[in-house]
C-alpha cells in the first residue's frame, strides 16, 4: 500500500514495504526512477541496519561470526503507519524472530517523510529496545531519474574528491583515489571510471546537486550522514537514473574489522535511548 503527502510543491508516495519512495514529483515531474524491473527494480531502498554487503558474507559481534545479507533486512520488510497527515507520513518497524539470526538485537525504527516547501525531509529515529549496546548503520538509496542523457552531478567550489577503491567483490580497499571534478563537475558513471560505485567521505559543503536534465534538478544536504555512495547499474548502455546515497557508515572494506561495532562510522546506542539522522532533498 502506498501513502501519498503533498503540498503545492512535491507530492510523494512512499510504500509500507521497506518505507520506499515509489514516486517524487515535483513541477508535474516525475524524479525518481521507475524501478524497471530488467534494469533494476528498486525505486530508492532502505539501508539497516547495514550497508552494502559484509566481507565474505558475514561481520562479527564480540568475536563470532553472523552472517548478514547485503544491505541489511529493512528494504524488503513492511512497516506500519504511526502517524499520517497531509504532508508528513511516519513508519515503523521492529525487531522479531525474523531479524534475530542476521541482528540479534531488539530495535525499533521510525523513518519520516516530511515536506517543507520544494523540500522532503527524510528523518530515520533508532531506538535500542534491548539491554545490551545497539550498533548499527542506516542510510539512503534514492535513484533519481536522469531525463535524458544530459544530466551531471555537481560539487560546490572542488575541482577533485577522494574515493575508496573497490575490489570485485565489492569490499572497498585502499589507497583512496583522486575523482576529477573540472569546475565542481561530475558527468561519468562509475561503470565509465571502471568502478562499480564512487564512495566518498566528508563532502565538501556537506551536499550535492544533480542536474537530471529538461532544467530539473535534485540538491541532497548530507546533514547526519558523513559518507556518500554514487551508483547506477553497470553493463545497460546509457544511464537512466543515478544513485546519490547518504550513509551514516561506510561498506565493508579490506582494511575495516571484521566487529560490527568497530566499523567506520557505525553508531552505538545504548539501552533505552534512541538517536535521529536526517538528510534533505530540495527539487527545483
Amino acid at each position: 500500500m502506498l501513502h501519498t503527502i503533498e503540498n503545492k510543491y512535491l507530492k510523494v508516495s512512499v510504500s509500507e514495504v521497506g518505507a520506499e519512495p515509489h514516486s517524487i514529483v515535483a513541477g508535474g515531474v516525475e524524479r525518481l526512477w521507475e524501478a524497471d524491473p530488467a534494469v533494476w527494480g528498486k525505486h530508492a531502498p532502505l539501508l539497516f541496519p547495514l550497508i552494502g554487503r559484509m566481507r565474505d558474507g558475514y561481520y562479527e559481534l564480540d568475536g563470532q561470526p553472523v552472517a548478514a545479507q547485503k544491505h541489511g533486512f529493512c528494504r524488503d520488510r513492511h512497516f506500519d503507519v504511526v502517524a499520517e497527515e497531509p504532508a508528513r507520513v511516519v513508519f515503523r518497524t521492529a525487531d522479531d524472530e525474523g531479524t534475530q539470526a542476521g541482528y540479534p538485537f531488539a530495535f525499533e525504527l521510525q523513518v519520516e517523510f516530511a515536506l517543507q516547501g520544494a523540500t522532503l525531509v527524510k528523518t530515520h529515529r533508532v531506538t535500542n529496545c534491548g539491554t545490551r549496546p545497539l550498533p548499527f548503520e542506516v542510510g539512503g538509496h534514492e535513484a533519481y531519474a536522469l531525463l535524458g542523457e544530459d544530466w551531471q552531478l555537481d560539487f560546490a567550489g572542488i575541482e577533485g574528491i577522494s574515493c575508496y577503491g573497490m575490489n570485485p567483490d565489492g569490499a572497498l580497499t585502499l589507497p583512496q583515489w583522486q575523482l576529477p571534478l573540472p569546475g565542481g563537475t561530475l558527468r561519468q558513471t562509475p561503470e565509465e571510471l571502471s568502478i562499480d560505485t564512487f564512495v566518498m567521505e566528508n563532502v565538501p559543503g556537506g551536499s550535492v546537486t544533480l542536474q537530471q536534465g529538461r532544467g530539473a534538478k535534485v540538491t541532497v544536504d548530507l546533514g547526519d550522514f558523513p559518507y556518500l555512495g554514487v551508483w547506477t547499474m553497470a553493463g545497460v548502455g546509457a544511464a537512466r537514473y543515478l544513485c546519490v546515497e547518504p550513509w551514516s557508515a561506510l561498506p565493508d572494506g579490506t582494511f575495516i574489522p571484521r566487529e560490527l561495532a568497530e566499523k567506520p562510522g557505525v553508531r552505538t546506542l545504548q539501552p533505552g535511548k534512541t538517536c535521529a539522522l536526517a538528510y534533505r532533498m530540495t527539487f527545483a
